[in-house]
Order: C-alpha cells, then sequence, then structure tokens
C-alpha cells in the first residue's frame, strides 16, 4: 500500500501537482492514522506561527518587490557604472554587483535577470562585450547575492535548521565577496582581452548618479546598521524581526513617495501602485508559508522514524571521512539546486542534511552558507537549472547555447564552492569576530 501511495504522489509531482500536495499527501500517509497525521501538521503549523523570525518573510519580500518593481534597477546600475565604467572590464564588474544587490533584497534569481538583463546585455553589447560572454555573466549573476543579509534565503534556512540567523547574516559576508571577486576578476580579464569599451571616469556623472541613488544604496546600512550597530561605536539596536519592519516602511516611503516610482493608487495596469506589489508579494510568501508548514509535517514523521540516522548508517561504512562527506553533500545539493527552486530545496532538504552533518563535525553555520552556496551555483548548473531556462527565455536563445555561455562561469564558481566548502575559517571568522566584541548573541 505504502508502494502504491508513493508511486501515485511522484506520478502527480510529475503532472504539475502543487508542491505543498506533494508534501502533505506524503506526510498524511506515511502516518499510522490520518488522525494523527492531521493533528502533526496542525501542530506544526502552530509552530510556524508563534517562531518569533516568521514576520521577517512577509516583510523582506514586500521589500524585495516594492525594489523589483521601482526603478531602483536604472538608478543602481547608473551609479555602479559610474564608479567602476573606467576599469577594464569595469561593465562587467558593475552587472555583478548590481545583480548582487538586487538579489539580496528580491532573494530570487529569475527576478534579477529578468529586471536587470534587458537593460544590462545592449549596453554591454554596445560597448563590444562579446555576447557569449555577456550572456552568461547576466545568467551567472542573477543569483550572486544569496548570501549576503538580508537573503530571504538566509532567513528560511535559519528557520528551519533552528540555526541563529544572526550568525547566518554574518557568516554569508566573506564567501559571499568571493564569489564577487571571482566573477569580477574574470570580467577584469575579459575587459582586457577584448580591449572593450571604457566609461571614462567622471566625478561630476558619479556624484550625481550616486545622489539620485542614495535613498537606496542605503538600505543595507539602514538594517545592518540597526541589527548589528556599528562596531565600537554602538550595539545592535532592533532585532531581525525589528528590522525587517523598518526595512519595508523605508522602502514603502522613498519608493512610493520620494522617487515616486510606485503609486499609491493607479487605474492604468502598466504603472505599478502599492496594492498590487503587496499583493504579489503576498502571493509569493502564501506558497512559501503552505509549503513550510506541510513540509515541517513531513519533517515530524520523518524525525520520528529516524529516517535521518538510517541514511546515516547507510552511508558511514562507504564514507569515513569529513571531506568525503563534504564532496558527496556537495554532489547531491547541486543536483537539488538545478532541479528544485531555493525555497522548496531549504524547507525539503535541510531537515535531512542538518543531522547527518552534525555527525561529520561540520558547524551548523558552515553549513548553511554550504548550503546556500551550493544553491546558488545549482541555479546554473545544466541540464535544468533554472536561470538557465529564465535567460534562455528572457533573451530568446536556446537553451543549449545557455549551457555553454554560462559554462566558463559556472567552472569559476565551483572553484570557489570548494574553497568555501573546505575553508570553515571563510564561513566563521566574522562570526569569531563579531561574537568575541560582545556584539554577538
Amino acid at each position: 500500500m505504502g508502494a502504491l501511495i508513493a508511486l501515485i504522489l511522484v506520478a502527480l509531482a510529475l503532472l504539475g501537482a502543487p508542491l505543498f500536495v506533494v508534501l502533505g499527501g506524503a506526510g498524511i500517509a506515511n502516518f499510522s492514522s490520518t488522525d494523527t497525521a492531521l493533528v502533526v501538521l496542525a501542530e506544526e503549523h502552530y509552530k510556524l506561527a508563534t517562531n518569533p523570525h516568521l514576520i521577517t518573510i512577509p516583510l523582506f519580500t514586500l521589500s524585495g518587490f516594492l525594489m523589483a518593481e521601482s526603478k531602483a534597477a536604472d538608478r543602481l546600475v547608473r551609479v555602479s557604472r559610474a564608479l567602476l565604467g573606467w576599469l577594464p572590464g569595469g561593465l562587467g564588474i558593475v552587472v555583478v554587483a548590481s545583480c548582487a544587490f538586487f538579489t539580496t533584497f528580491t532573494g530570487a534569481s529569475g527576478v534579477t535577470i529578468i529586471a536587470l538583463g534587458g537593460l544590462l546585455f545592449p549596453i554591454l553589447m554596445k560597448e563590444k562585450y562579446p555576447e557569449s560572454f555577456s550572456l552568461g555573466l547576466i545568467t551567472s549573476s542573477g543569483s550572486i547575492g544569496l548570501l549576503f543579509p538580508p537573503s530571504l534565503p538566509i532567513i528560511l534556512y535559519g528557520i528551519v535548521a533552528g540555526t541563529s540567523i544572526d550568525q547566518l547574516f554574518v557568516a554569508g559576508i566573506v564567501p559571499g565577496m568571493l564569489f564577487l571577486a571571482v566573477l569580477g576578476g574574470f570580467s577584469l580579464y575579459m575587459g582586457r582581452k577584448h580591449d572593450v569599451v571604457r566609461t571614462p571616469f567622471d566625478a561630476g556623472e558619479a556624484l550625481r548618479a550616486t545622489w539620485a541613488a542614495k535613498w537606496e544604496l542605503l538600505v543595507p546600512v539602514v538594517v545592518i546598521v540597526a541589527i548589528y550597530g556599528i562596531p565600537g561605536v554602538t550595539r545592535g539596536l532592533v532585532t531581525i524581526a525589528e528590522a525587517s519592519a523598518i526595512c519595508a516602511l523605508y522602502l514603502v516611503v522613498i519608493e512610493v513617495f520620494v522617487y515616486g516610482d510606485i503609486k499609491v493608487f493607479s487605474r492604468d495596469p502598466e504603472v505599478p501602485d502599492l496594492y498590487k506589489v503587496t499583493r504579489e508579494a503576498m502571493v509569493m510568501v502564501g506558497s512559501i508559508m503552505i509549503i513550510l508548514g506541510v513540509a515541517l509535517g513531513l519533517t515530524n514523521y520523518l524525525v520520528q522514524e529516524e529516517v535521518p540516522m538510517k541514511i546515516l548508517a547507510a552511508i558511514e561504512g562507504h564514507i569515513e571521512s569529513r571531506v568525503s562527506f563534504l564532496l558527496l553533500l556537495t554532489v547531491f545539493l547541486l543536483i537539488v539546486g538545478c532541479l528544485m527552486d531555493i525555497f522548496s530545496a531549504i524547507i525539503v532538504v535541510v531537515p535531512l542534511i542538518t543531522p547527518i552533518a552534525a555527525q561529520y563535525d561540520v558547524h551548523p553555520v558552515h553549513l548553511g552558507v554550504i548550503f546556500l552556496a551550493n544553491l546558488e551555483i545549482g541555479y546554473l548548473t545544466p541540464p535544468v537549472g533554472l536561470n538557465l531556462f529564465i535567460s534562455s527565455l528572457a533573451f530568446d536563445r536556446p537553451v543549449v547555447q545557455l549551457y555553454r555561455m554560462a559554462l566558463p562561469f559556472l567552472l569559476l564558481m565551483m572553484v570557489a564552492l570548494l574553497v568555501i566548502t573546505f575553508n570553515e575559517g571563510l564561513s566563521l571568522w566574522l562570526v569569531e569576530r563579531w561574537a568575541s566584541s560582545g556584539a554577538g548573541p
């Protein structure tokens, strides 16, 4: 009977049934009675609803949607180009930096590719960057930024794994900068190789562009200083939940009332208004919440049946060292990352791997960085990496062509990933410094 139910659920998933239906069905089917299953699912939804960090998900999601629907992308590209366009390959660095900033707040690489790709690709072509490099750069940069605070995947990982979100925010900074440095360095190399057009540095334009984007450039400053304070000057003033409210309110004020890109009310379907933006953001939040609730119910069953321990027992005979485990974990997460979106992957996979990783002495915060870094790259991994298909649709190119264009970037990011995975200090250095300063929890 169990095998039949499993086959039915797999068939439903393949036919496009919503993920929450598949996960909820699996949770209900596996408990000994339907009544028990429903009680467990209700209990897990209650635990989720009372989690103090839960409010950060809708508030930071709204913040990201406000930036995506406004003209923030244009202003950020302008200031990045004014400051970095004079470098050989400087426009490539502009692409990487702009995409990282944008993805940090939207939490979705697809949104970044769609919002910035149409703006950046013509500029790259105009300044004589090779088409293959340009499309590969935009596609690969779409997921850069997921490791920086206040990235929504970091928050979701912390809730699911029971790991300190404060520490995850700090831990992702150095590994995230490594990804930026790798792609930025490759852009410099390609800029010199192809002698691309540079934008002469103009101090006046740099000041004007920075001034025009000043309110959006201050967003990460507002969030990070509110949470962590200024080292040596003041400690953090608010919790992450309170900071998410400050961030959302701040962006409502600047995008609606200061810049006026989003109207309070609009009858023109082409002009975004606050109601439409909020509705779209909450639809996404609702989909995350319902998946998270039923997934936690299924997790309850997996823990009760000691499934992670059984998996550990199965692999211990073949994998004896921590290095071997990390290599296997990397391969597994890359496969997961190219098959599932990051939110579903966090909800479904994290409860399985955290107890196993603990047996191999992988620090829980470092595991979070490894997990998110792998999923960043999974978006770019053939044959079904999500960014590859989004770019294929956005730029009207065959997806197989995108495979070739993205391959150099994928290999470079893989090298950076291995450095991050096997150097725990990259994740924990800032966390330890923060804790030793007396500012950490």
